[in-house]
Formats: structure tokens, sequence, C-alpha cells
């Protein structure tokens, strides 16, 4: 058996936790090690953090006084659970990472700087086995991490 929910949130702080509960709660009835799920819902909660923080502009009136865009005032969340194995994307509508990011040079390790913000992508990447930063031109930004996962033991529900 496979998992997968995909979730189209607004840009919003409030939504950060909604994703993080809803990715334990499928974790935690699937049977996936508590240390796992725990890992992959700081990162979930760094891709969600950036993409509401830098996802497209200001929620609200754009710079001609129209109102913004549906479309960038929302991020998507989609996690997929397939044999040992969770795939997360968080999908975006701002303008993109720096290509030193794409390119494939690694972000900075998280405890690495003095920094209060900016160091997301390196946690993501510290604790994700695979990561992926990719600029979608003229329509956003999508990082998508893989993590093996490891069973509670005595788990009922293996997805596989």
């Amino acid at each position: 058996m496979s998992i997968w929910w995909s979730l189209h949130l607004r840009r919003e702080a409030a939504s950060v936790p909604l994703a993080r509960r809803l990715l334990l709660g499928a974790m935690e009835t699937a049977g996936v090690d508590p240390d796992i799920s725990f890992e992959l819902s700081v990162a979930l909660s760094e891709a969600c953090a950036n993409a509401v923080e830098h996802g497209g502009p200001s929620v609200g009136l754009g710079p001609d006084g129209d109102p913004v865009p549906e479309a960038c005032a929302a991020y998507r969340v989609t996690a997929y659970l397939d044999g040992d194995c969770c795939r997360i994307e968080v999908t975006d509508s701002g303008p993109g990472f720096p290509p030193s990011t794409v390119s494939g040079r690694r972000p900075e390790p998280a405890g690495s700087s003095e920094k209060e913000h900016g160091r997301g992508l390196g946690l993501i990447t510290e604790l994700a086995d695979h990561v992926r930063f990719r600029n979608r031109p003229g329509r956003g930004a999508v990082v998508s991490f893989d993590k093996i996962l490891k069973w509670r033991e005595g788990a009922l529900l293996k997805v596989s």
C-alpha cells in the first residue's frame, strides 16, 4: 500500500503547523519510527516556512494596488509514502532559489552561522537523505526531499 496526500495552503504562518501535524499523523498511523517522523516534520516545517516567507509577493495588494492573484497567495505540499521511502515536495509561486542553490552547491549547514534566518535549506539537507532544489521559471520553486523510513516496533500498518 502507498499513501500520498496533497495540500493547497495559504501563505500564512498558521499553515506550517497544520502541514506538520498532518504529516506526523500519517506517519504515526503508518507505523513510522517516531525519530524519523520528527526529522521529516522538522524538514517539512522549514520548507513550508520558506514558502510562506519567500513563496511569492506579500499577500494583500500588489504594487499597483490590485489584489495579489490567489495562486501567489498559496503554496502546495505533497507527501508520498511508498515502501520504505517518504518523499515530500513543497511548491511555491515565488522568485525561486538563488542560482547557487539549484546548481547543486550544498546549502550552508544549519549550525554554521550566527544568522537568525537562512538556515532552513541547510537543515532540510541535514535531515533528509536526498534533497533537490529546483526553479520553475516564472512559476516559483520546488524543494523535494526523500528519507528512508524505519518502522516502529510492532507497527501494524507498514506501507509497502
